[in-house]
Order: C-alpha cells, then sequence, then structure tokens
C-alpha cells in the first residue's frame, strides 16, 4: 500500500493513494488553513469509521442479512499536550436492514472491531473504544 502527500501552500495539502484517489487535507485557520479540506486527524477517524462499516456491511451481506443501511458517528478525545494522540474513541453505529437482529449486529460490529478492522485495532493502542449501536428503520440509516 503506498500513498503521497503534497504540500500545496500555506496549511493545504493533497493526499493521493496508492489506488489513485486523492482528497485535499487542510489545516485549521488559526495555524494558516482555509478550511478547504479535513484536518489529517479528522481523516484518521473517518478511516477508522469506513474501515469498521465496510466490516459491518461485508460481514452481514456474508451472513445472507439484507442490511439496507449503515451509518457510523465517531466522536474522539485527544491528549491536551503534544503529540495530542486519541485518548478515547467512541463510535455509534446505526445499522439498517430487513430482519436484522440486535444479536446478528451486535456480533458484525464485534467482529469488526476486536479482529477485522486493522483502523480500531491500530487506534487501540492509545485509546479506549468503546461502540454502540441502533438498529434503525432502513430509509434512516444513510440507505
Amino acid at each position: 500500500m503506498k500513498a503521497t502527500v503534497k504540500w500545496k501552500g500555506e496549511a493545504s495539502f493533497e493526499a493521493r493513494s496508492g489506488s489513485g484517489h486523492s482528497v485535499v487535507l487542510d489545516g485549521p485557520p488559526d495555524a494558516g488553513g482555509r478550511n478547504q479540506g479535513p484536518r489529517p486527524m479528522e481523516m484518521l477517524l473517518m478511516g477508522l469509521g469506513g474501515c469498521s462499516a465496510f466490516d459491518v456491511v461485508h460481514i452481514l451481506r456474508r451472513g445472507r442479512h439484507d442490511v439496507t443501511g449503515c451509518e457510523v458517528e465517531i466522536e474522539a478525545e485527544r491528549a491536551p499536550k503534544p503529540p495530542q494522540v486519541f485518548t478515547k474513541i467512541h463510535l455509534h453505529y446505526k445499522v439498517a436492514g430487513n430482519g436484522l437482529t440486535e444479536a446478528v449486529v451486535a456480533r458484525a460490529i464485534a467482529l469488526s472491531m476486536e479482529k477485522y478492522c486493522s483502523a480500531s485495532i491500530m487506534l487501540g493502542k492509545t485509546a479506549e473504544i468503546s461502540y454502540d449501536f441502533d438498529l434503525v428503520t432502513p430509509d434512516a440509516a444513510g440507505s
């Protein structure tokens, strides 16, 4: 896996993945940023959410469950002094599907967080990670 990050001026950078996708990263205005993209630490949280949501949907589909939506809201706390690592991260899943049960969704999330999601396992080395979930109606979970 490869990526490149190129400075574009001020506090703005273009990050390009090895698969050819790019995103603008920007710093906060008080550090010279212009709010043109997510902060790098926000990207870590988005990566965590994406990694785990992918797992959850994949696990449910492999189990032949009719999942119709999955959304993850993430909140985090950081250490007050540099390097300001994440110290607490909470993920709240909203999962929708036809015939899904709480037990099936709980198992899929636990498998993601404890076995398959590289991001959660890596970030769990410095942060206390917690999660919960709601089963929602199919049209309310970002479907």
